[in-house]
Parts: C-alpha cells; sequence; structure tokens
C-alpha cells in the first residue's frame, strides 16, 4: 500500500515528545482559514510512498529521534486511515513511538466499519494530538467548513478508550479567544479522563505567503497576530474551566 506523501520534517520538536520524524499527509476535508497548509488540502499532489520507505528513511537516523517517534498529520492523516494504520503498526513493531496529528472530522462512531478501523489504528497509536479548533458548533462552521459534533465525539471516545492526548487550541483574535468560549472548552475537557498535556497556540499570520505563492486569498488577512501574553491569558481561562468541570462549580456562563 501507498500513501500520498506531502513532506516529510526530519526535525520535529512540537509535534509530539521528543524530536520526531514528521509524515506530512496529502488531503483534508476542512479548510481552516487560519491554515498554514492549504496545499495539502487536496489529494491529488505529493509522493507515493510505503510505510517501508517512510521507516527505512526513519531507522537511518533513529539515533537521532531518541525520545521522540513518528508523528502522522496533515492534512488531514485520517483522510488515508488505512495507510496511517499500516504505518503505525509497523512502527509499534520496531518499538517506535507513534503520534496522530488531527481534528478527528472524519470520525464516525455510527459506521461500524469505519469504527473497526479507528480501532485498529488506535490499538497502535502511542499518543493523540487533537485539534479542537472550535468549542461552539454555531462559530466552528465558518472557521473551518465543517460542525464540530464529529471532532467532540471523537475526543470522548479517546476517552472511552484511554488513548491519551494532547489538546491543541490555537487563539485567534476576535474568532477563537472569546472568554466564554475558552471557558467551556475548558469545561469540557474537564470531563475528558485522558488529556496527558493543553497546548494553547498564539495565532500567526505567516500563512499569508503561502497563500500568496498559491494565488489563494487569505481568509483573515486583516487579523493580527495573537500575542504570547493573549494565548498565555487564553489558556489560563481554559484551565478554569477544566478545574471547574473536575471540582463540580457550576458553569459560570451558563444561563
Amino acid at each position: 500500500m501507498t500513501g500520498r506523501i506531502h513532506s516529510i520534517e526530519s526535525f520535529g520538536t512540537v509535534d509530539g515528545p521528543g524530536v520526531r520524524m514528521v509524515v506530512f499527509l496529502q488531503g483534508c476535508p476542512m479548510r481552516c482559514q487560519y491554515c498554514h497548509n492549504p496545499d495539502t488540502w487536496k489529494m491529488a499532489g505529493g509522493t507515493d510512498m510505503t510505510a517501508e520507505e517512510i521507516l527505512k528513511q526513519y531507522e537511518s537516523s533513529r539515533n537521532f529521534y531518541r525520545g521522540g517517534g513518528i508523528t502522522a498529520t496533515g492534512g488531514e492523516p485520517l483522510m488515508q486511515l488505512d495507510f496511517v494504520t499500516e504505518l503505525f503498526e509497523a512502527a509499534r513493531k520496531k518499538d517506535i513511538h507513534t503520534c496522530l496529528d488531527t481534528s478527528g472530522v472524519t470520525f464516525r462512531r455510527d459506521d461500524p466499519e469505519h469504527l473497526k478501523k479507528m480501532d485498529r489504528l488506535l490499538d497502535s497509536t502511542s499518543l493523540v494530538m487533537l485539534d479542537i479548533k472550535h468549542i461552539d458548533a454555531v462559530k466552528h462552521k465558518p472557521l473551518t467548513g465543517y460542525s464540530n459534533e464529529n471532532i467532540l465525539d471523537f475526543a470522548r471516545y479517546l476517552s472511552e478508550r484511554q488513548i491519551p492526548v494532547w489538546i491543541r487550541h490555537v487563539v485567534v483574535p476576535q474568532i477563537t479567544d472569546q472568554t466564554p468560549d475558552l471557558y467551556r472548552l475548558g469545561r469540557f475537557i474537564g470531563e475528558l479522563k485522558n488529556v496527558k498535556a493543553l497546548d494553547v497556540l498564539p495565532y500567526h499570520d505567516m500563512g499569508k505567503v503561502k497563500y500568496e505563492s498559491l494565488g489563494m486569498d487569505y481568509p483573515l488577512k486583516d487579523v493580527p497576530s495573537m500575542s504570547t501574553e493573549g494565548a498565555i491569558s487564553a489558556k489560563k481561562v481554559i484551565l478554569s474551566g477544566i478545574r471547574d468541570a473536575r471540582t463540580g462549580v457550576p458553569d459560570r456562563y451558563c444561563s
């Protein structure tokens, strides 16, 4: 089996624990307004590679990745579910830590065949990095083109399966930085039993250059970058929601 690979980064330090090989896969159904990899959206493009070819490249520098492993990202890696499963199963046989960096948007609990395939992938997944774009379903759709229903259900399913998860949230000025939304995101995270880390990332506009080179309009061209201080403040609000959920404090924004 081959996968459509956009690119491979050999020195990833923010895509899971340790130094990692980061495999960017082609294909993503969402159209996030702040996406900095729009060239991964289409399934076409990239290079056909087998799991064996990727692992051979990893093994050639295995000492370099001590304490790290392989991260599958994109795009949306679950668009190539079968290939990622084959890659992760082969990696685990070699005692390589595997990380799935996903939005979870393709998850379908009510599809038995899909769930069977997902369970097989999760059996060989050491860690999931789950990107929650927005906790509010209404606001999530214009931001990404999709509802967040499947994403939140995937988070619950990972909790049920006790798969270790790192939650990621990008703080975009006037879009994902509103205090009630951040607090409710925290309350949602507080209900999960498997969260090992929370990364709150400040939005930046460095993707503008790539959009220009691709002849694409950048949707957030008038939105300023988020400061580091702003991201820190947002994380504090999320953490307060987590604490309140876990200690039984009523939702302070519930009408």
